[in-house]
């Protein structure tokens, strides 16, 4: 007969993965620059008239920073995506330690949806999941407003109707 055939075995549906906004990068950008650029400017000013030109070089370190981190926010930003399955909530991030989370709806104990001055600023909202163990409390940054609340109410009716059957 060739082949295994397996009988009454459900359908998977694939994932559907949603990414965060663009916006977060923007900002994280804009957190960097403005950190690491005045720095460099401090340094080289303060430098440059006590030690000299040659010192004032070391001025270049946290320019070469900036330039590095700006690569490195748009691959960690990439990273960031998330995915609503029937029982549980995915949450895949990072690019050379990738860390997936898996969160129970029926595990959810408090959905709250945050939005710092920055984040307002730019915005976006973040989505803080707790659940009964510490160790698996999850967050999406960078979504819209009404993505976040959108996702922080269907997360609670899931989690309301999934531990009610425990």
């Amino acid at each position: 007969m060739g082949g295994h055939e397996p009988e009454n075995e459900p359908e998977h549906e694939p994932e559907r993965w949603s990414g965060v906004e663009r916006a977060l990068l923007r900002m994280r950008r804009v957190v960097l620059l403005s950190t690491l650029l005045p720095l460099a400017a401090v340094t080289a000013g303060v430098l440059w008239p006590v030690a000299g030109p040659a010192w004032a070089a070391l001025a270049l370190l946290p320019s070469a920073a900036a330039a590095w981190g700006w690569g490195a926010l748009e691959r960690n930003w990439r990273s960031w995506r998330y995915a609503e399955r029937a029982d549980d909530l995915l949450i895949s991030r990072g690019v050379l330690w990738r860390e997936l989370t898996v969160v129970p709806y029926g595990r959810m104990q408090l959905v709250e949806v945050t939005s710092g001055p920055l984040e307002r600023r730019y915005g976006l909202a973040r989505v803080q999941l707790h659940t009964a163990a510490a160790t698996t409390d999850a967050a999406i940054p960078g979504l819209v407003p009404d993505e976040a609340e959108r996702l922080r109410d269907r997360l609670t009716e899931l989690g309301g109707a999934r531990s009610a059957g425990l």
